[in-house]
C-alpha cells in the first residue's frame, strides 16, 4: 500500500494555505514567473514549491545561457554586483569526432543562431539561487524541501492547488513515528514548472489531453561532470561542441566542453533516447568520450568535482503540449521548450514564466480565478519562444530519420533557410515513435564491450553518484514504481536484455539471481531524479514519483 493508498479516514486533515498563484518548481521558469507577477502587481501573494533541499539543489544544465530572457526580466542586471554571469563566451568550436581523429567545422558554415557570442557560461543552479533572492526580496514565499505530489481540483474539474507529500511514511506505506501530513496550497492559478517529465505535468497532460494534435515528446539523457583543470589547460570562455564518436552514426547525441571561470570546465554528453540498441550504455559512452585524443588533454592533471544527470526535452516546436488548462499552465521544461541544436532552454524558460505571469496577473486583475487562461496558449507561438523553436523544428526529426551524417547536414541547411528565407523546404516534420517505442529487442543487437574505468579520467557510476551528494531515506515507499513486476521480467529482461541496468545513470536498477530466479532490485537511494526510466522503459512500466521532500541530489554548482 503506497502513501497515496492510505485510507483517508485514518489520516488527519491537511492544513491549507491560500495564495493568488502557486508555482511548482524553483527553476528558471518558476522563479521568473514569480518575479514577474510581483513586478506587475506587488500585492499578489505568490508561493514557489521546490522539491530540492535548497533552491538549485536539483538544477543541472550545461549551461551556456542566452541572456535575452534575463534582459527582459531584470533590465540593468549587468550593472549589479554579485550576479552569477561571470564568464562570457569568447570562442566557439564545433567538431566532428571519429575513432582516430577529429575535424573542426568552420564557424562560417554554422547558422548564425548557433553563434554563442554574447552568451554566458554559468552554473544554472547558481543562477536559480540568485533569482530566488530577487524573488524573495519582492515578497515571494519560497518553500524548498517540499515536493508537490498531488494536484487538487474543484467540483468542475479545474485545478485549484497542489498538495505536498506526507513525510515519515514507512516502506510498508504506513505512517511511522515521525509521520507528518502534507500541506495543501490553494491558488487562483497554478503554474507547473517542475522540469522535464515532471510527475504533476504528466498527470495534467493526460487528464486534459494537452498532447492532442501534437507530436510525441522526445528526450535525451544528459550527463555532466564539473572538473577543476590545470591552468595551462584552461581557456576561459571557450565553448566546444562535438558529435560523432563514440556514438555510431545511427545514434543521435553529442558533447560539450564549457570553460568557466577559476579553472573550471564543465563536460557533458547527451544521448538521444530514441536509440534502438538496448545494450547501449549512455554513462559508459560519456566516459569513453573523454578518452578521445581531442578531449583528454583538457583533463590531464585535473580533478573531478561533481557529477549529475537529467533528461532533456528534445521534441521542440511540434511537440510542445497545449500550455494552458483550467486553473493553470505548464511553463519551462515542463512544456518542453528546449532548442535542441543550441542545447539551450533556460532563456525560453524565463520567457515562458514571464508570458504566463503577465496573462495570469491580468486575469486576476479582471476578477477571474481557476479558469483557463487560454491567452498563454494563444500567444507563445508568436512570442520569442515560438520564433526560437520554429526555426530549428526539423533538426531533431532529420537527425533521427537520416542519422548523424546526412541528418545533421540537412538540419544545418534547414536552419540556414529558416534564418535567411523564413521557411523550410521540409515544412514541419513529424517525430513518429516515442522513445520507449524506439527500443528494439536484444536479439537484434550485439552487446557492447566497454573498457573498465581507470579512476583518473574515467569512472564507475557509484563513485559518480557519490559526487552528486544524493541521499534518500531508505525506509520509505520506493518512489520508482514498477506497475507489473511480472511484465518487467517477461519483457524488459527476457526480450530487451534488461536495458534499465544500463540507461540509468545512477545504477538504480539491477537484475540479480536469487534462488535460481532473476530478481529485479531497485536501489532507489541512488536516484538522481533524471526521469530516464520513466521515459525509456519499453513497456512504460516504470512510473517516477517524487520521494520525500528535500531528498535526491544536492548539486552545489551544476
Amino acid at each position: 500500500m503506497s502513501e497515496q493508498e492510505l485510507p483517508a479516514h485514518q489520516l488527519p486533515e491537511r492544513e491549507a494555505m491560500e495564495f493568488d498563484v502557486v508555482i511548482v518548481g524553483a527553476g528558471p521558469a518558476g522563479l521568473s514567473a514569480a518575479i514577474r507577477l510581483k513586478q506587475v502587481n506587488p500585492d499578489l501573494t505568490v508561493v514557489v514549491l521546490e522539491k530540492g533541499a535548497e533552491v538549485g539543489a536539483h538544477i543541472l544544465s550545461g549551461a551556456v545561457v542566452d541572456p535575452s530572457g534575463m534582459d527582459k526580466l531584470l533590465p540593468g542586471w549587468r550593472e549589479e554586483e554579485g550576479h552569477p554571469f561571470k564568464q562570457p563566451v569568447t570562442a566557439d568550436h564545433f567538431m566532428f569526432l571519429g575513432p582516430a581523429g577529429s575535424v573542426r567545422l568552420p564557424n562560417v558554415l554554422m547558422p548564425p543562431l548557433m553563434n554563442n557570442h554574447g552568451n554566458y557560461i554559468v552554473s544554472l543552479g547558481n543562477v536559480c539561487r540568485w533569482l530566488a533572492e530577487k524573488a524573495e526580496a519582492l515578497g515571494v514565499e519560497i518553500y524548498p524541501g517540499f515536493a508537490a505530489t498531488e494536484v487538487l481540483y474543484n467540483e468542475a474539474g479545474a485545478v485549484i492547488g497542489v498538495a505536498t507529500g506526507d513525510m515519515g511514511v514507512e516502506r510498508n506505506g504506513q505512517p511511522g513515528p515521525a509521520f507528518t501530513r502534507g500541506m495543501e496550497l490553494h491558488g487562483k492559478y497554478v503554474l507547473i514548472g517542475e522540469g522535464v517529465r515532471g510527475s504533476l505535468a504528466k498527470q495534467l497532460i493526460a487528464r486534459f489531453d494537452l498532447q492532442k494534435d501534437r507530436e510525441p515528446q522526445k528526450y535525451g539523457i544528459g550527463l555532466k561532470e564539473l572538473w577543476q583543470v590545470k591552468p595551462e589547460n584552461h581557456r576561459p570562455g571557450l565553448v566546444q561542441h562535438s558529435f560523432g564518436w563514440p556514438l555510431s552514426l545511427s545514434t543521435g547525441g553529442g558533447s560539450f566542453l564549457y570553460h568557466l571561470e577559476d579553472n573550471l570546465v564543465a563536460v557533458g554528453f547527451v544521448v538521444h533516447l530514441n536509440y534502438k540498441n538496448p545494450y547501449l550504455y549512455p554513462f559508459e559512452e560519456f566516459q569513453r568520450f573523454k578518452t578521445h585524443d581531442a578531449i583528454r588533454g583538457t583533463f590531464e592533471g585535473g580533478k573531478r568535482l561533481s557529477y549529475g544527470a537529467r533528461a532533456i526535452a528534445e521534441g521542440g516546436y511540434q511537440s510542445v503540449p497545449k500550455l494552458s488548462f483550467p486553473g493553470g499552465a505548464l511553463i519551462g521544461c515542463s512544456a518542453g521548450l528546449v532548442n535542441v541544436p543550441r542545447i539551450k532552454g533556460s532563456h525560453n524558460a524565463v520567457h515562458s514564466g514571464m508570458l504566463a505571469a503577465d496573462n495570469i496577473a491580468a486575469a486576476i486583475a479582471a476578477g477571474r480565478a481557476n479558469d483557463e487562461v487560454i491567452e498563454i496558449e494563444d500567444q507563445w507561438r508568436s512570442s520569442a519562444i515560438g520564433t526560437d523553436l520554429k526555426r530549428v523544428r526539423n533538426v531533431k526529426p532529420l537527425w533521427s530519420k537520416l542519422g548523424t551524417g546526412i541528418g545533421v547536414a540537412l538540419g544545418g541547411l534547414d536552419m540556414w533557410t529558416n534564418q535567411l528565407l523564413g521557411f523550410s523546404f521540409f515544412g514541419t516534420l513529424k517525430h513518429g515513435k516515442t522513445d520507449a517505442q524506439s527500443l528494439e529487442p536484444a536479439a537484434k543487437h550485439r552487446k557492447i564491450d566497454y573498457p573498465r574505468p581507470d579512476g583518473v579520467l574515467t569512472f564507475d557510476r557509484l563513485s559518480s553518484v557519490f559526487l552528486s551528494n544524493t541521499n534518500h531515506e531508505e525506509n520509505q515507499p520506493v518512489h520508482l514504481q514498477v506497475r507489473d513486476m511480472d511484465l518487467q521480467k517477461r519483457s524488459e529482461l527476457e526480450v530487451y536484455g534488461g536495458p534499465s541496468t544500463r540507461y540509468c545513470p545512477a545504477g538504480v536498477y539491477e537484475w540479480v539471481e536469487k534462488d535460481g530466479e532473476e530478481v529485479y532490485v531497485i536501489n532507489a537511494q541512488n536516484c538522481v531524479h533524471c526521469k530516464t526510466c520513466d521515459i525509456k522503459d519499453p513497456n512504460q512500466n516504470i512510473n517516477w514519483v517524487p520521494p520525500q521532500g528535500g531528498e535526491g541530489p544536492v548539486y552545489p554548482n551544476m
